[in-house]
């Protein structure tokens, strides 16, 4: 066969999709709030906060802020069907707002704890009398410290590569370097720039670990150039980001046990994920150790390190179903969606330590949903089962009865 005679009739050119950490203004509205350690910006997408619907809170990593770890993971499209009902702030530490201005010279930079102390006054501010945490690496553990000083706000914890002990040796160390490197860094000017670098080599380096681990050839090239890209901090602040980390090597023991007293417990139901390949699966592993095995979860995820961008289809299904097990209705749509996807989000996971089915880890029975009766109204297209459009009301759980 002469291949070169070949002529390809049925492939359509299209433009691609670029990925972009840029933040988009159709997203976001964002806001400055007071608190007693300085201002917070405070990012907001979803539903109408004067709906009454329920609250997400959101706080983000090491290195990133509300857009570059949580923009594109939220307007994934299974995300964006939840947000119809759900009202999203995300919380970034001060100053990790994009493109944010060098903080005072004279500013105290808080502590994890006082970081905890401001998001109680952003509920404050916002009136959110509780909401969902959804945190990730150093945000994970600040919502961790609040759920447990305030255990009647938190309704439940989604948590990506959190740690719940104080920082050991190798970490202190590298941090410490990073530290070194960022606070004597002076960004070069625009004509020296010759190389588009503007964070040192080392710090570039050790957040791509942090968030990727290891690399390896079948990675997502396009993504890892994205975030190597982000990494020369063009649009972060080098000292404000020493700052942060300082904070968080300082961090101390979240002091829970499992089996010991139930105030050093969570409350609320807590869901840990990480990744396969992300370097912080001990810590996660750790944690799990420490939670009351009644109300927690563990699960891994295969073939990623940076879960929300590397399988965000799976953990969007995670996170349907830890929303399910708090006794938030899904409609038809969502459940016919939510079976479709189960098939793919169980393969090559791991939970709990062993085989058991994914909705079984969120403990969907009866006793678990019954207790609130959400009620969550979302606009769906025309579907095989005659909605036609129309807007679905939930006012029971159908989850007891109702098999997805």
């Amino acid at each position: 066969m002469d291949l070169s005679s070949i002529e390809l009739t049925n492939v359509e050119s299209s433009a691609p999709l670029m990925r972009s950490l840029s933040k988009s203004e159709s997203l976001f509205t964002e806001e400055r709030v007071d608190t007693e350690f300085g201002q917070l910006c405070v990012a907001q997408q979803g539903a109408d906060p004067s709906l009454q619907k329920p609250i997400i809170l959101t706080y983000h990593d090491l290195g990133l802020n509300s857009v570059s770890n949580f923009q594109a993971f939220f307007n994934y499209i299974d995300i964006k069907l939840l947000l119809q009902s759900f009202c999203v702030y995300h919380l970034n530490a001060p100053g990790m707002e994009e493109s944010a201005p060098p903080l005072p010279d004279n500013y105290v930079y808080p502590t994890l704890d006082q970081m905890a102390q401001q998001v109680h006054t952003v509920c404050k501010y916002y009136n959110i009398k509780s909401f969902i945490g959804f945190g990730v690496g150093a945000g994970a553990n600040i919502l961790c410290r609040y759920a447990l000083t305030n255990p009647d706000k938190v309704d439940g914890l989604f948590l990506i590569n959190p740690t719940s002990t104080a920082s050991g040796w190798t970490e202190w160390l590298y941090q410490k370097v990073n530290i070194y490197y960022l606070g004597s860094f002076s960004p070069p000017s625009a004509a020296a720039d010759t190389n588009g670098s503007q964070f040192p080599s080392w710090t570039q380096n050790y957040l791509m670990w942090h968030h990727f681990g290891k690399l390896t050839e079948d990675r997502n090239r396009d993504l890892v150039e994205t975030y190597r890209k982000y990494f020369t901090g063009k649009s972060m602040n080098a000292r404000n980001l020493s700052l942060f980390t300082d904070s968080y090597i300082k961090r101390t023991d979240l002091n829970i046990t499992r089996g010991g007293d139930k105030n050093d417990q969570f409350k609320c139901s807590v869901l840990v994920l990480c990744g396969c390949l992300s370097p912080h699966v001990d810590d996660t592993v750790t944690m799990n150790s420490r939670l009351d095995p009644a109300n927690s979860t563990w699960m891994k995820l295969s073939d990623c390190a940076m879960v929300l961008e590397e399988q965000p289809a799976k953990v969007s299904e995670a996170f349907r179903l830890f929303l399910q097990g708090l006794g938030y209705a899904l409609t038809a749509y969502e459940r016919r969606r939510s079976s479709l996807r189960k098939m793919s989000t169980s393969s090559g996971d791991a939970i709990n330590g062993n085989n058991n089915p994914v909705i079984n880890g969120f403990q969907l029975n009866g006793d678990d949903t019954s207790s609130r009766k959400n009620s969550i109204d979302e606009e769906v297209g025309n579907d095989d089962d005659g909605n036609d459009g129309k807007p679905i009301h939930i006012v029971e759980n159908p989850i007891v009865e109702a098999s997805c």
